[in-house]
């Protein structure tokens, strides 16, 4: 009797057209395939200063009891990000990093029948999970790069669970101010939750609240928001994978029926909680990021490029032409940037705010790829 063959299997019907997120490519993939020794990545928004050398210490110490399993709650990063945050420990879910917490809200909100709104320019896998879980994401188009929480509000529908909105926004870096925020929350049906996704948050902490709101400000007042913030970004632990959500104890509840029993590792928990109590390494890692940010805005502008306005740890440049050869070019000169295309940005690229060298090797680069196909 012949034996079954596992490639004779049918793709599940609920996957049919749904996109696989493709990250910013590996330094070492770009030196193995163009045969490169020196390759600067400026395409995952990743802390160019590294980790803290408190978190470095703090996992190496916990290295020798890896044979046992995590605390699964992660109690104790709980607990000093609710004292941090100003709200209690059952307002607080660990995540394995943000995205994590991106599949366990879906999963905990969408039922079969139900749909949310998304932004079309939003973070890829906002839309992703959805349509994974259900098939029903509506789309709203973004208004001058950013997200039209307006008609966002508009496209709720009785079916509606969800909102999702990032802000800063991934790939653009704009963001939506307080008012808006609000008027969006008032807009809504009591029974839809905002997911506000803040993994940038940091970088644009001393922007005045009216210009950018604090989510976990809108938490502790009672809106019906949960929060999405990271410890990849600012905090330099992308390869930790450690995030967090904050909001209401019924709406962490809910998460935490569906999360993992171990969804956080013991070595992130560890890296985590030394990198929330070493503010000097934060401190420097804001103040060249927005000092780098602004150099790289102007540098790009000053070749007749569009440059979004960003509070993230990176920029969306307009090239005005396909940018996938844009960034074809730039990867033959050992510079990974992060093409757009997949987020109905053809013409765009999102390039990550690195140390000053990196930013003089990208402007470089790109100065002969532009000049290349002139």
């Amino acid at each position: 009797m012949k034996a079954p063959d596992a490639r004779a299997l049918p793709r599940p019907a609920h996957l049919a057209g749904l996109d696989r997120y493709e990250p910013g490519k590996p330094i070492e993939e770009v030196q193995r395939e163009l045969g490169l020794t020196d390759v600067v990545k400026l395409a995952s928004n990743e802390n160019p200063l590294g980790p803290s050398p408190r978190a470095l210490a703090a996992v190496a110490d916990v290295l020798t009891a890896l044979h046992r399993y995590p605390d699964g709650p992660a109690r104790a990063l709980r607990a000093v990000l609710a004292e941090r945050l100003q709200v209690t420990a059952r307002q607080v879910v660990i995540g394995n990093g943000s995205t994590d917490l991106i599949d366990l809200v879906a999963r905990a909100f969408l039922g079969p029948e139900h749909n949310a709104v998304i932004s079309e320019g939003a973070f890829a896998r906002f839309r992703q999970v959805v349509m994974a879980r259900n098939g029903n994401a509506r789309l709203v188009p973004l208004r001058n790069g950013t997200h039209d929480l307006d008609a966002m509000a508009r496209a709720v529908d009785e079916r509606t669970r969800l909102v999702f909105v990032a802000t800063p926004n991934n790939p653009t870096g704009t963001w939506n101010r307080r008012a808006e925020v609000e008027r969006l929350l008032a807009a809504l049906p009591p029974e839809v939750l905002v997911v506000l996704d803040q993994a940038y948050f940091e970088y644009a902490a001393d922007v005045p609240e009216a210009e950018h709101p604090d989510g976990v400000e809108l938490v502790r007042r009672g809106d019906p928001v949960i929060v999405l913030r990271t410890f990849s970004k600012a905090y330099g632990l992308a390869g930790l994978r450690v995030g967090y959500g904050v909001a209401a104890p019924e709406v962490i509840e809910a998460v935490d029926l569906v999360r993992e029993p171990f969804n956080s590792n013991s070595l992130g928990q560890a890296g985590a909680l030394a990198a929330l109590g070493d503010r000097d390494h934060l401190r420097r890692t804001l103040e060249l990021t927005r000092r780098e940010r602004d150099r790289l805005g102007g540098e790009l502008a000053a070749r007749g490029l569009r440059v979004l306005p960003s509070l993230a740890n990176f920029v969306c440049v307009d090239t005005s032409r396909p940018a996938a050869a844009i960034f074809r070019a730039l990867l033959r000169r050992g510079v990974i940037v992060r093409p757009l295309e997949a987020y109905g940005l053809p013409t765009c690229l999102r390039v990550s705010v690195g140390v000053a060298a990196e930013s003089a090797r990208l402007l470089a680069a790109l100065d002969e790829a532009l000049a290349e196909r002139a």
